[in-house]
């Protein structure tokens, strides 16, 4: 089940960047997953969700 979110140093690590712009990431994304309606956790994001913006060009 620990596969299905990525945590913050995981975010930041795969789009090599500082840990401070990967919770903006992660807040980003989770709020369009808020938007949407699914339940979010701080400080993680769905990993289908972050490779899906990430690979389709629309992730900040």
């Amino acid at each position: 089940m620990d596969n299905r979110f990525l945590r913050v140093e995981e975010v930041a690590r795969y789009m090599d960047i500082s840990v401070p712009t990967a919770y903006k990431v992660i807040r980003r994304l989770n709020d369009e997953l808020r938007e949407m309606g699914y339940l979010t956790i701080s400080g993680r994001v769905s990993r289908v969700y972050f490779e899906k913006k990430l690979y389709s060009g629309e992730c900040a």
